[in-house]
């Protein structure tokens, strides 16, 4: 088995990465891997539904969309991402506790009393602190997980709270549980470095005759081929979420304003506008402006640029609407 330990901290990139592991390469790999602060998604969720976008905007958090299924997930340099890819064999279901293993050993290790609970969690004593998703692409198998060590619950819980009740669909949602750090329950305390150092020290004593891995230079070619051409796009993000209902409303300085909409596969197919403002011209010409376009605050802010929305919403402003449309 060849071990990494991937320094790069770009979510785009290090997705990118593991799908290129997985796809170019017949070797077993074990990989360790941080985040700069990111929301990764799973494979059949809806993007939308999963962040909280204002928090997410203004605090520059990347979305990315993974290729395994399961729940949205915070990502910071506090958590620690781990990675089995191996093959050799015809995967036929998914068997988390076979990778989860060798993680809670680890933590037993270092006294912490992590068990595996449910299907796919890791937990200390009820509270989450690993989420696990696994894929199948032929005959190999990658299975990933989070550690959160030393994450910032409050920009967890603020990145990832959402308003249910705007989106109706068919997605994989979320599961929130109570989650809690590694190193609030360490008996020694330690650095997140010294712990991944740990752990890269386990993991080579559990797999024998383990070997040093990382990328040359062709390799970190295709994987920013993958980055530009999948996992930075609009498409692969938004695009692919399932289709969806989408219905709030709020008051502005001229009055309720309220948004519906059916959205198939990130793009607006059909809205209504309701409220009682006032307008000087009709609002379904703002709503034939805005069908076809993706639902998504840059698309739709340059087609509210080429009107005038005053005329449209009396005493209402473009940054009023937009936080209704999400």
């Amino acid at each position: 088995m060849y071990i990494f330990h991937n320094t790069n901290t770009d979510p785009y990139w290090n997705l990118a990465a593991e799908e290129y592991l997985l796809k170019n390469f017949e070797e077993d790999f074990f990989v360790l891997w941080r985040n700069q602060p990111a929301i990764i998604i799973g494979r059949h969720q809806n993007a939308n539904a999963e962040i909280n976008i204002e928090h997410v905007k203004q605090n520059s958090i990347k979305v990315v969309r993974r290729i395994t299924g399961g729940g949205a997930v915070f990502h910071d340099l506090g958590n620690i991402n781990f990675t089995f890819i191996q093959g050799g064999e015809d995967p036929k279901s998914i068997d988390f506790d076979r990778y989860t293993k060798p993680i809670v050993n680890v933590l037993q290790k270092l006294g912490v009393n992590a068990s595996m609970e449910g299907r796919n969690d890791i937990c200390i004593d009820g509270s989450k602190i690993s989420g696990n998703a696994e894929h199948i692409d032929k005959k190999r198998l990658l299975h990933h997980g989070t550690l959160l060590f030393s994450s910032d619950m409050v920009d967890l819980s603020s990145a990832l709270k959402v308003h249910p009740a705007k989106y109706q669909d068919k997605a994989i949602q979320s599961v929130r549980k109570r989650v809690a750090n590694i190193s609030d329950h360490l008996q020694q305390k330690m650095s997140v470095e010294q712990f991944i150092e740990n752990l890269l020290d386990e993991i080579n004593q559990q797999f024998l005759n383990s070997q040093s891995f990382d990328f040359d230079h062709k390799d970190k070619e295709h994987i920013e081929a993958l980055v530009e051409k999948k996992y930075r796009t609009w498409e692969w993000t938004f695009g692919k979420s399932p289709n969806y209902n989408f219905e709030q409303s709020a008051k502005t300085p001229g009055g309720v304003v309220e948004f519906k909409m059916q959205v198939s596969q990130g793009i607006i197919e059909d809205l209504k506008i309701y409220g009682d403002f006032f307008s000087a011209l009709d609002v379904e010409d703002v709503e034939k402006l805005l069908k076809g376009i993706p639902h998504d605050e840059k698309a739709i802010r340059q087609k509210l640029e080429t009107i005038n929305v005053t005329d449209y919403f009396n005493n209402v402003t473009k940054e009023d609407l937009l936080p209704i449309m999400f």
